[in-house]
């Protein structure tokens, strides 16, 4: 046998090896990168944290694990808990724990992580002391764009119920079959001067303890545009409420579809914040099936039983529950059966008021009226009705 040719064999005989050995030598650069970039999402999720304890929410978890090797990152947060913290740090006006949380973030697409969090959630209201239970049977979130700004967020539950500990007894608030909430940065803005457009969606959701109509499952679909933020760093909401307004920001409703039966509302229109953070502006309403809703406010049994005077307050303020008693009494002494005549036909009255502020229109092929709704400095109106009140945002 040749030289050339033992020559020949042997760098044959390497060339069975080098494939092995590169492919050796890329698997433990890959496990080094690997390791590397799990410590650093450890650091990330870190550095995150004590930013967000700058806005007043506090992250923890009671054990914390990464895994997911080799192809993406798994970050486990187990006895999660969150504490909103009042800025003057005296107390905490809301905890909320939870048993584990579930990140993760594909190696190769980095910029989107998403998350699976396991039921159910405590929520402590640190002002009353009520306690509440949030379950759900699926519950997850996509956020695209970390470790910047993100560029658009969603966050959807399957079967969401809210109750209310009531010693050992959970009383039920609220419940759907699906809640979803999504934003993104609307197209053309800035991180100096974002704008955020968002869509909330719940199907078949209903609340308990408020009323009997609102107990009725429901659809509702409403799109906004957030305007007036300076940044999305994360702040506590009353400063981000005080920026909004400073800067002449507003939320406008650019669609709202809300769904009960035969019962349909959509509206549209811009909601502001007063220098004292109450709600001003107007929305556009147009309603069909008001004939069934009027019945069930119950307006008629609420005057044969007597106007708590808390409702008179938000309806008509300055008007005393015992002189409204008073009145139909007068008039049941003035002529017999007069005062219940008026209480029998309170709810065709509220109609007949309704129609007279609204004008008559067709939604979706039905019979439909449109109206007004405005906001005076947190005061809800309906033409000149005052039909609730609310509190200030900052």
């Amino acid at each position: 046998m040749s030289d050339m040719t033992i020559a020949a064999g042997r760098r044959s005989r390497w060339g069975l090896f080098i494939a092995p050995v590169l492919l050796l030598i890329l698997a433990v650069a890959w496990s080094g990168f690997w390791f590397y970039a799990a410590s650093q999402a450890g650091t990330a999720v870190d550095a995150w944290r004590a930013q967000e304890a700058k806005a007043g929410r506090i992250y923890d978890c009671a054990k914390r694990s990464i895994a997911g090797f080799p192809f993406r990152f798994e970050v486990r947060c187990s006895g999660a808990s969150v504490a909103l913290v009042s800025q003057n740090a005296s107390k905490t006006p809301f905890t909320a724990k939870l048993d584990n949380i579930l990140v993760v973030g594909q190696i190769y697409d980095p910029k989107h992580v998403i998350a699976e969090f396991t039921a159910p959630a405590t929520l402590v209201d640190g002002v009353t002391q009520n306690t509440f239970v949030v379950n759900w049977s699926k519950g997850r979130s996509s956020v695209i764009g970390l470790p910047a700004i993100p560029e658009r967020a969603s966050i959807v539950f399957d079967d969401p119920s809210l109750n209310r500990l009531d010693g050992s007894v959970q009383v039920p608030l609220a419940r759907a079959k699906q809640v979803e909430l999504h934003g993104r940065l609307a197209d053309g803005s800035t991180s100096a001067h974002p704008v955020i457009e968002t869509v909330l969606q719940v199907s078949q959701g209903s609340i308990q303890g408020v009323h009997p109509l609102l107990a009725e499952p429901f659809e509702a679909d409403t799109r906004a545009k957030i305007t007036g933020l300076s940044d999305l760093t994360p702040k506590p909401w009353p400063q981000r409420f005080r920026e909004i307004q400073a800067a002449g920001g507003h939320i406008e409703i650019v669609q709202s579809r809300i769904q009960q039966g035969e019962m349909i509302a959509v509206a549209a229109g811009t909601l502001g914040l007063s220098a004292n953070g109450r709600l001003d502006g107007e929305l556009q309403m147009t309603v069909t099936g008001l004939e069934r809703v009027i019945p069930a406010l119950g307006i008629e049994k609420m005057l044969e039983e007597g106007v708590p005077q808390a409702t008179l307050d938000r309806v008509a303020p300055g008007v005393k529950s015992q002189d409204l008693n008073n009145l139909f009494g007068a008039l049941d002494r003035a002529v017999p059966g007069l005062g219940k005549v008026i209480k029998q036909n309170a709810n065709a009255g509220v109609a007949a008021g309704i129609n007279a502020i609204g004008t008559e229109s067709t939604l979706e092929g039905k019979k439909a009226r449109s109206f007004p709704l405005k906001f005076v400095d947190g005061a809800v109106l309906l033409g000149p009705f005052k039909v609730g009140q609310i509190p200030p945002l900052f």
